[in-house]
């Protein structure tokens, strides 16, 4: 079966279609490690969200299918940094619904953040996957695209 899938970058309308699909991530995410490792509100993450499209701190390309709607999104950040060689971007968040794996749509918004991060001079893209081996499907995925670890450990401080 084919889909007929659209690519486009979001715009403060679509912050509560992509705030829906940030709280199934999470829960999935969550739900596969057994940690509840993250607080999760509708409303907060969809204003804090139109306020990232609006400074543009963010920027959010949406897989739309013809038929089924938004079916995943993939989020991107500018970052600078020295070892990077100057700017590039994050990937903190992407996600394609279940039903929609397998189907490319990973792939075409991986290509999409590609093509915008190029337009913006970023110098590579990075992205952190959550604990393996629940995700070497994942990792895996990021593989096939040209991603390679790098090593280390994403760590946090609460502040």
């Amino acid at each position: 079966m084919t889909m007929n899938l659209s690519i486009q970058r979001a715009s403060t309308s679509d912050a509560h279609e992509i705030a829906l699909m940030v709280g199934e991530l999470l829960n999935e995410i969550m739900t596969t490690i057994g940690i509840p490792a993250f607080n999760f509100s509708l409303d907060e993450t969809t204003a804090r969200l139109k306020d990232f499209i609006e400074r543009e701190k963010y920027f959010v390309f949406v897989a739309q299918s013809s038929n089924a709607g938004p079916v995943g999104f993939i989020a991107l950040s500018e970052s600078h940094a020295l070892y990077a060689e100057g700017t590039f971007g994050t990937i903190p968040e992407f996600f394609v619904r279940p039903a929609f794996r397998s189907q490319n749509v990973g792939l075409r918004l991986v290509e999409q953040a590609k093509v915008f991060g190029r337009s913006r001079g970023w110098k590579r893209l990075e992205v952190t996957t959550p604990p393996l081996p629940q995700f070497d499907k994942t990792l895996a995925f990021y593989e096939r695209e040209g991603f390679a670890i790098t090593g280390g450990r994403k760590l946090k401080v609460v502040l």
